[in-house]
């Protein structure tokens, strides 16, 4: 498909997109989308941009498997990716894929959305890890079509070449995290979710690429990243505790001061300990197991869909 060359207020125009699923052997759900738009291309095609797909990895999906060796979505340091000697399944797949929508630094796609799911009560969450006018915009037409969508900005102000996320390939994309659903599980609503706000980032991108962007809400509400707490631990780094029941479930929703985290197997309960009120995502995500990490806080800010230019 030829492509006109748009340019609209010196932003880059996205004319290359790419879907993936499958960063994560076991979530399932962006795998059999991936599998369904293969077969239906026209349901994710748009007239301004060109759109593939790619099943990340496959591997660990054939062994029922976040990962075989390391998180795929750990492999995408510029740094990794130019070490020779970094040879475990997913870092050669990380190499691969770096080739196939890369080289990062100089890609040949333009934007990439990967799927995700969590096993946390996140319900459809749209990820940002940049700040900026289109992303403030996306984030406002989200969640004007789908208004049970929240949005998490991961803003850590890194060059793109340290970040680790597959994504990072391309110079814009956003995750697409909808929950909770069980590893290696698939749920129909998850899945009905998570097709649907693809959707309509894709038309987003249509209709910025046009110009044609509609009248939007002019703030949207965001929760930013601020750091991830551990579970409780012993001394010698052994798990002794879980999350308090008071916050199981209870994503994006405020913790206070002197509120129950976790309470240990010996019974103590251990409060938050902050001076403000933070929010928190991926409570208790099944995956994070392995580094025993608890949850992510967050700040609740607001994004502005006007630029003061």
């Amino acid at each position: 498909m030829s492509l006109e060359i748009l340019t609209i207020k010196g932003s880059v125009v996205i004319s290359k997109l790419a879907i993936v699923g499958g960063t994560h052997g076991n979530e399932f759900t962006g795998i059999y989308l991936v599998k369904k738009w293969e077969k239906q291309v026209a349901l994710i095609q748009r007239s301004s941009f060109e759109t593939e797909m790619l099943f990340a990895n496959p591997n660990a999906f054939t062994q029922n498997k976040r990962y075989v060796d390391h998180d795929l979505n750990r492999c995408f340091e510029q740094s990794q990716l130019e070490d020779a000697r970094l040879v475990s399944t997913e870092q050669v797949r990380a190499k691969e894929i770096n080739q196939l929508l890369g080289p990062k630094g100089k890609p040949r796609v333009d934007f990439i959305i990967d799927l995700h799911t969590t096993t946390s009560n996140m319900g459809p969450t749209l990820l940002i890890t940049k700040k900026g006018d289109f992303y403030n915009k996306l984030a406002a037409y989200i969640t004007m079509k789908m208004p049970q969508v929240i949005v998490s900005c991961d803003e850590d102000h890194k060059d793109n070449s340290e970040h680790h996320f597959l994504s990072s390939i391309a110079q814009d994309s956003v995750m697409v995290e909808v929950g909770p659903v069980p590893q290696s599980v698939i749920r129909q609503d998850v899945y009905d979710a998570s097709e649907e706000m693809t959707f309509h980032i894709l038309d987003f991108v249509e209709l910025y690429n046009l110009n044609d962007v509609p009248k939007l809400p002019e703030t949207v509400t965001a929760y930013r990243f601020m750091e991830s707490i551990t579970l409780p631990l012993t001394e010698d780094g052994q798990r002794n505790g879980m999350i308090h029941k008071d916050i199981q479930d209870k994503d994006f929703t405020e913790i206070k001061p002197g509120q129950p985290l976790f309470r240990t197997f010996d019974d103590e309960v251990i409060c938050y300990q902050g001076e403000k009120s933070v929010y928190a995502s991926f409570i208790n995500e099944a995956a994070y197991y392995d580094n025993n990490l608890a949850m992510s806080l967050l700040e609740k800010i607001t994004l502005t869909t006007y630029s003061e230019l």
